[in-house]
């Protein structure tokens, strides 16, 4: 019997974000390139972005103001090729014209990271394993053992504190009625959507990264139009090789 099935309370509501209500399995996702992986974990940031306080809290009752439309996260390495800096610009020309080349579309937060970017480039989905952590001790350090920097560790589990806070009502409706990921018009399931507008506007100003605006597909069907054309192709490689993502290509390729 599957764990959808047969899980209650919390363990439910945790299944259920972990997208369980599927009706059938994600297609496999393309190769990923180890070289790439390696790379981009090797890297050492030298401005990362810390979390300080629950941003949650700090914009109760408010949503983050949203950078301009055309806002970039750029990233340059050093003449070492390991060492690296993430600097926010007000569009690619921009990030180009200062030697950076793009890394994610909006501004740069905690996970904007190229630690960050090869768990999301390894991991289509990330909200299973992350979600799973919420029934487990140490929230936080099973994030974190994922892969992710402590920072993108720590917004995610307060993403997930307030999801759990917000949405456990609409999600166990959602679990107990079997419900799929999204509904036949493509839109959302109900428990998705409420992750999305209680919880989402805090997690995408305070993350700086997700994978839609890093041009990564994930496990949840999204419109093409909502993944970001960025390829992750000026990572340094052996010999001074830059290995392309094989699995972050744009979703479109007009």
């Amino acid at each position: 019997m599957s764990p959808c099935a047969t899980a209650g309370g919390p363990v439910a509501l945790a299944l259920l974000l972990a997208g369980c209500a599927l009706t059938s399995a994600p297609a496999a996702p393309p190769p990923v390139d180890q070289k790439l992986l390696a790379a981009l974990r090797a890297a050492v940031p030298r401005n990362p972005i810390s979390v300080g306080e629950d941003p949650y809290s700090t914009w109760a009752g408010r949503t983050p103001p949203r950078p301009p439309p055309e806002t970039v996260c750029g990233v340059q390495f050093d003449g070492d090729r390991f060492h690296y800096r993430l600097t926010t610009f007000a569009s690619a020309a921009e990030a180009a014209g200062a030697g950076y080349r793009v890394t994610h579309t909006g501004g740069c937060g905690a996970c904007s990271t190229l630690q960050d970017l090869a768990v999301y480039v390894e991991h289509p989905d990330l909200t299973g394993p992350v979600r799973r952590c919420v029934v487990q001790p140490g929230t936080l350090g099973c994030i974190e053992a994922l892969g992710f920097s402590h920072a993108c560790a720590q917004i995610w589990a307060f993403n997930v504190q307030n999801t759990r806070r917000e949405c456990f009502g609409v999600c166990t409706r959602s679990w107990m009625s079997g419900e799929p990921s999204t509904k036949p018009d493509g839109t959302l399931n109900d428990c998705l959507q409420c992750d999305e507008d209680r919880s989402g506007p805090v997690f995408k100003a305070v993350a700086g990264r997700t994978r839609r605006n890093s041009g990564i597909r994930s496990s949840i069907p999204r419109p093409d139009e909502q993944v970001s054309p960025v390829v992750h192709d000026y990572v340094p490689g052996p010999a001074g090789r830059s290995p392309q993502a094989d699995g972050t290509a744009p979703a479109h390729s007009d």
